[in-house]
């Protein structure tokens, strides 16, 4: 199929995706625009999950400091190279998480890492409040599992969605992150200082 040059740029300005790759995918979905950009979210998440395994020790630590001074936040994101860590976009991905960490306060990176006897208190009163509201002893795990899910979405900073667009999630930032820049990318740790909060 004969693919035109104006459908690979706007494919290309919709994706940010390589020319190669635009050609490649509209000629998979035989020039349908909307498949195409299917396909190359597909094909970025199967990469993306293809390096999650490897060692990502390299990286920045990354700071922001509220306008008002009374929020700050340091975070350490690794990746796996030095040529990576010093690139604009690594850079400007570390700044973004360390902004939205200041304004929406997560407590953990993700689920794995809230301690195990905390959760099941969680889900312990998440059940209690769906017996004392009166809900049928059949739908009771459906609803802990639901509450639950919204509760990692509180407070695990890549279940969240992004303060500045609530259409994209904090996660799959990350994912799209380690597709454009070729290599694994991990948020280690990060420390949230509030005027006036609790002492580390």
């Amino acid at each position: 199929m004969d693919i035109s040059a104006a459908t690979i740029k706007q494919l290309r300005e919709q994706t940010g995706a390589g020319v190669l790759d635009c050609r490649k995918a509209l000629e998979q979905t035989e020039g349908d625009l909307e498949k195409a950009k299917a396909w190359l979210k597909d094909k970025g998440l199967a990469q993306a999950a293809r390096k999650a395994d490897r060692v990502a020790k390299d990286g920045l630590i990354g700071s922001y400091i509220h306008h008002n001074n009374r929020i700050a936040v340091l975070i350490e994101v690794n990746c796996e190279t030095d040529f990576v860590a010093r690139t604009d976009g690594f850079k400007t991905l570390t700044q973004t998480l360390a902004r939205h960490i200041a304004m929406a306060n997560p407590q953990y990176i993700k689920p794995e890492d809230i301690p195990a006897a905390q959760l099941e208190e969680i889900k312990k009163g998440f059940l209690e409040e769906a017996i004392a509201s009166g809900k049928p002893e059949n739908v009771l795990d459906r609803i802990v599992e639901g509450k639950l899910e919204k509760y990692y979405q509180e407070a695990c900073l890549l279940r969240q969605a992004y303060v500045l667009d609530d259409k994209i999630i904090i996660g799959d930032m990350l994912t799209q992150a380690i597709t454009d820049l070729r290599e694994n990318i991990v948020v280690r740790r990060f420390v949230r200082y509030e005027l006036g909060g609790e002492s580390l």
